[in-house]
């Protein structure tokens, strides 16, 4: 993958939306710009769980602002995530559409886990090198993530369903505040917080950091207020309740240290913190200035620096559902080197269409390891619903269609599949299964995979064919497989014919 001097991370969060821009100079991230709008996607969620129609226009009116900063920027040095309300929005998937036209660059949407991989990346790149096992929280507009880890090696993560926009809108409807609300508010955060205490219980880590916008409001009242020397401290928090019950409503906050755009997201931010405090046993905290935004920066440069926490996860499934690898091997190299040809006459990124078709390769056995019969179905399965770090939904999603297709009937595939470049990658991963049925190092005829126009032609050799009998019956049945979803696949008979 080409590396680039500038990169940018668009960080399109529950609370605020985000974009970080930055060059590149020996390894090291340098911020160059930022803009921060506070959106309150999660604000818009309705009780059925739809992003209401003011909301979606404020969030693409702050996209097309975002889009005119990124104008010029290189779709690969470019990384646009969603977070929590992207996750359970039902109508996320039509308003994503109309958010990556505004912004003029793709948008992940990011499982809750990968969300606290990255956060922990950009905190530990902004903190001084330690081998202290570190306590991550960020609370978000509408979730909250948890992560200890050593060095820049997150260990533990999870992501819980509460934030500071959500819990505000719950337990403080209209900003008013009571010792009441506070409570039931706090109750229920310690009440989500029990699934993971004990992971997470101190004992468990030396340090505790806070990230993002909540941690850092909090940390500028409670020093502006005189309720703490620095950072946030338990002592601190206790005192902050008081002021905000005294106060009984956001509007008459007068609290020194707090931004006009936190007032109406403080009391749920404050109540999930004091709640992580008490559950988790903590004291003091420091504030971190980076979070996902940089993790983004650093994981994409990554990427360009050959450090793909993608490839790590490809390697630690196959090592985890016992892949052979040899097989796996065998299966990517012949499916890579019949899609270059195919790539001669079909528009496709060539370098990162590779790179999926050798991802999928080495993992499309991995569903034996619960049961042979339909195994690429259950490959499919832990492909899009497990947790694997570095990837987005999206792509889980690409991958495990592919996982599906390279198997039995073609049929289940024509809604999903429109594209003729995406039948291509199929076309090649299933012949490249079809040939090394056997499992074995075998010496192949030439061949030669092309798209003409109108239909998928392969040229080998005629008496290659003929002396293997299996192989030819199994290209015979491609063939009739291909023709019931009125798309042609055929056989010539030499290279030298193929036209």
């Amino acid at each position: 993958m080409r590396a680039y001097s500038t990169l940018a991370a668009v960080d399109l969060g529950s609370n605020s939306f985000r974009l970080q821009v930055a060059r590149i100079e020996d390894d090291q991230i340098y911020p160059l710009d930022s803009l921060r709008e506070p959106v309150r996607l999660a604000s818009g969620l309705t009780p059925e769980k739809l992003l209401d129609d003011d909301t979606q226009t404020r969030a693409l009116a702050c996209l097309e602002r975002f889009g005119e900063r990124l104008r010029g920027l290189p779709q690969d040095a470019v990384r646009a995530v969603g977070t929590n309300t992207f996750r359970v929005a039902k109508n996320a998937p039509e308003f994503l559409k109309r958010a990556e036209a505004a912004l003029g660059f793709p948008i992940d949407i990011i499982a809750g886990r990968e969300e606290a991989r990255l956060i922990y990346l950009g905190v530990a790149h902004g903190l001084p090198a330690s081998q202290e096992k570190r306590l991550v929280i960020d609370i978000g507009g509408g979730s909250t993530e948890f992560i200890i880890g050593t060095g820049f090696k997150p260990r533990h993560m999870e992501s819980l369903y509460m934030g500071c926009v959500s819990y505000s809108r719950r337990f403080f409807p209209d900003g008013k505040i009571t010792k009441s609300s506070l409570e039931r508010a706090e109750l229920a955060a310690q009440d989500e917080l029990q699934t993971i205490a004990r992971e997470f219980f101190k004992g468990k880590w030396q340090q505790a950091i806070g990230s993002s916008g909540t941690a850092r409001a909090l940390a500028d009242i409670l020093q502006a207020s005189g309720f703490s020397d620095s950072g946030i401290t338990a002592e601190g928090l206790r005192q902050l309740r008081a002021a905000l019950i005294e106060a009984k409503d956001c509007s008459q906050l007068q609290l020194p240290g707090l931004r006009p755009d936190r007032v109406a997201v403080l009391p749920g931010g404050f109540a999930i913190m004091a709640a992580a405090f008490a559950a988790l046993k903590i004291e003091r905290m420091t504030v971190a200035e980076s979070a996902l935004r940089e993790g983004l920066l650093y994981d994409l440069l990554g990427r360009f620096q050959h450090h793909d926490m993608r490839e790590a996860t490809v390697r630690q499934f196959m090592r985890r559902y016992h892949v052979d690898p040899a097989q796996a091997g065998r299966v990517a190299q012949l499916a890579a080197d019949l899609f270059r040809q195919l790539a001669e006459s079909l528009p496709v990124d060539l370098e990162n269409t590779l790179q999926s078709l050798s991802w999928v390769a080495r993992l499309h056995e991995i569903g034996l390891s619960i049961a042979h019969s339909g195994y690429h179905k259950h490959s499919a399965y832990i492909i899009q619903h497990a947790d694997m770090p570095g990837f987005s939904k999206k792509e889980q999603t690409q991958l495990a269609l592919l996982a599906m297709a390279l198997r039995g009937s073609l049929a289940k595939l024509t809604e999903a599949v429109t594209a003729t470049e995406a039948w291509g990658m199929i076309l090649a991963l299933r012949l490249a299964v079809l040939f090394y049925r056997s499992r074995a190092d075998l010496d192949l005829p030439e061949m030669q995979l092309r798209w003409s126009g109108t239909h998928f032609q392969l040229a080998l050799d005629n008496a290659w064919l003929a002396s293997n009998p299996l192989t030819e019956t199994a290209l015979e049945g491609e063939i009739k497989e291909w023709k019931n979803i009125g798309l042609r696949f055929v056989l010539a008979e030499t290279p030298q014919k193929l036209n």
